[in-house]
């Protein structure tokens, strides 16, 4: 018996209806049934009465439901009382200048929501340097755009991020005036991109090589403020997730994004080892993942997909 079928038998219950608490689960119905088909089969009784209209409990139900709610406000209790041993601590977390403006401040405020006695220090500074600060235990966390496989972190890719073309509103490139753009159309394209050191420009000269395409890199800057003034001031164009582009969209720049499947920013969320993480680290890492779901299903971060 898990706790999740608990739950998921309670939430039938509350509903009245399978597919009603498969939306506010937020599984698939086939799912649910089968894991209350499954908590039945291990009660070796019938829970509920399944008919066209809804589900309701039958008479053993009903007296399993009494206990499933006692056991899972013990649960609760139990993990509020854990939390209470690991509300303290110290950790650092590092963030991509484009992800640290969408995710950043949400996840100042969870954190203090939830552990405000965890002292947090966010760094924030280009992928490649996150990669090589992880590697020297500088850091406990970092958001990055590539998992080395070589390295012992621990991995979780968290989301997808689309691209797009950004420029200044005098920009005359004939792309911009086409309704879809892929990454083909952006040969002649003058383009101010971060250096190599970035994950987004390893990955778009990836792209650009699958079309045998070498880009109109006309000048490298890694900073992210200071690379889109002189977007804004039209010396060039450039390519940036959703993050950088919603930021930016209500400053007059013309944006396009680039319709390409192979033209995507993953996000990783990596660690140390789970044996070298202190408990508010672990805590801190859970935060994270939740705020970055909330803020992908709420689409608060624009052009981003959820791994799941």
């Amino acid at each position: 018996m898990e706790l999740r079928q608990l739950k998921y038998f309670l939430k039938v219950v509350e509903c009245g209806s399978l597919g009603r608490a498969a939306l506010e689960l937020d599984i698939g119905t086939s799912a649910l049934s089968q894991q209350i088909s499954k908590l039945e089969s291990e009660l070796a009784t019938r829970l509920l009465n399944r008919t066209s209209t809804g589900a309701l409990p039958t008479s053993a139900g009903i007296a399993f439901m009494h206990h499933a709610q006692l056991a899972l406000r013990q649960t609760e209790q139990a993990v509020i009382a854990a939390q209470k041993e690991r509300t303290s601590g110290y950790v650092s977390i590092g963030l991509p200048p484009t992800t640290a403006t969408v995710l950043a401040l949400p996840l100042i405020q969870a954190m203090n929501e939830r552990y405000p006695h965890i002292q947090l220090h966010i760094v924030e500074t280009l992928s490649g340097h996150l990669a090589n600060m992880l590697n020297a235990r500088q850091l406990d966390l970092a958001l990055v755009f590539h998992a080395d496989s070589a390295h012992r972190w621990s991995t979780r890719a968290l989301l997808d991020e689309d691209l797009f073309l950004i420029a200044s509103p005098s920009a005359v490139d004939a792309c911009f005036e086409l309704q879809s753009v892929q990454i083909k159309d952006l040969a002649d394209v003058k383009l101010i991109m971060p250096s190599g050191l970035h994950g987004l420009r390893t990955n778009l000269m990836a792209a650009f090589e699958r079309f045998n395409i070498q880009p109109n890199i006309i000048m490298e800057i890694d900073g992210l403020t200071l690379l889109m003034d002189a977007v804004r001031q039209g010396y060039g164009a450039t390519i940036q997730p959703g993050a950088a582009a919603a930021r930016l969209g209500e400053s007059g720049l013309r944006i396009r994004r680039i319709e390409d499947k192979h033209v995507i920013r993953r996000n990783f969320l990596v660690s140390l080892p789970d044996d070298d993480l202190s408990p508010s680290a672990l805590a801190t890492r859970v935060v994270i993942a939740k705020v970055a779901k909330d803020l992908v299903k709420n689409n608060i971060w624009p052009g981003a997909h959820w791994i799941g």
